[in-house]
């Protein structure tokens, strides 16, 4: 008997009701994602209020704002997530199937690309409103963590995105034929990494409170500093991840059980890493470009 831990019994359905002959489902991921813009919308509206957070005591924007500008981050995640996973991990087979691109409720969404959607809806929104750029993106960072806790444990409830083999006592056995395809001796279980909860601590619950602190000590005031660490802590803690994660099962082949996308010789990375070093060094340039405006700022024009 291996030593791991048995799946919880939680349904991926909150609940259902049946009207006109049709079911209704709330599913938890459902709920992450209206959870997280909500509780993202009021950390939102809590800094506005208060100046001191930000330089010059003067926010990027209206409270009243904020409504237009999460209607443009919700497009933006919805259409650039699709786009994302189509174009990132899929592109082969919508090609061939392009009426199926747009049928989200089959599943498919990227984080990569839902990012870069969300990126189009800020520089959109910041051009529209006149909203300085840097504190625009700084805000939304900031809100954005605990969606992406939410997101990560409800992807553990709905027994997806699950990691690599494991012997580790905390592996999770989790539920499905997929899940149990491991290679191991006939009538045994196989236990897996809960990389869902690994994403959940790293990419939200440390990121979220890293964020916080560094907005209660200042690093508002110089705009780019919060959305760089966000950036560059986002794409660390996934690249980490990406170790004990499961690929998607369109990159394992027999040559390729690790389902490497990129590789040379005995060295290589996974899709998920690829996608996130661009993160990483956007968010140090991020860092370091804001830092070297604001001591310009304090300082004047190096002679």
């Amino acid at each position: 008997m291996i030593a791991a831990i048995p799946f919880p019994t939680i349904s991926p359905e909150l609940f259902s009701i049946e009207l006109f002959g049709m079911t209704f489902a709330l599913r938890w991921y459902a709920l992450a994602y209206i959870g997280g813009i909500l509780i993202g919308w009021r950390i939102a509206l809590f800094l506005l209020r208060r100046p001191r957070f930000w330089a010059a005591e003067k926010p990027p924007m209206r409270a009243d704002q904020v409504e237009d500008l999460l209607t443009a981050v919700i497009l933006g995640i919805i259409l650039g997530g699709r786009l994302g996973y189509v174009l990132f991990y899929q592109p082969a087979y919508y090609l061939a199937n392009p009426i199926e691109i747009p049928m989200i409720w089959t599943g498919g969404m990227s984080f990569h690309g839902g990012l870069l959607g969300v990126m189009v809806a800020v520089l959109w929104f910041s051009r529209k409103t006149s909203s300085p750029l840097a504190s625009t993106a700084d805000l939304l960072a900031i809100s954005t963590p605990i969606g992406i806790l939410f997101g990560r444990l409800a992807n553990f409830i709905n027994a997806e995105l699950w990691g690599r083999p494991t012997d580790l006592p905390w592996g999770v056995i989790f539920p499905g034929v997929a899940a149990q395809d491991c290679g191991q001796a006939i009538g045994t279980l196989c236990a897996r990494h809960p990389s869902q909860l690994y994403e959940a601590l790293l990419e939200g619950a440390l990121l979220a409170t890293i964020l916080f602190v560094l907005a209660a000590r200042g690093a508002l005031k110089t705009p780019g500093v919060i959305a760089g660490t966000f950036f560059a802590g986002y794409g660390l803690s996934r690249f980490a991840v990406e170790f004990v994660r499961q690929p998607d099962a369109q990159f394992v082949t027999p040559g390729n059980p690790l389902g490497l996308a990129w590789q040379v010789g005995e060295v290589g990375l996974t899709m998920g890493q690829i996608l996130t070093v661009p993160m990483i060094l956007a968010g140090v340039t991020a860092i370091a470009l804001a830092q070297r405006s604001a001591r310009r700022t304090r300082h004047g024009p190096t002679p």
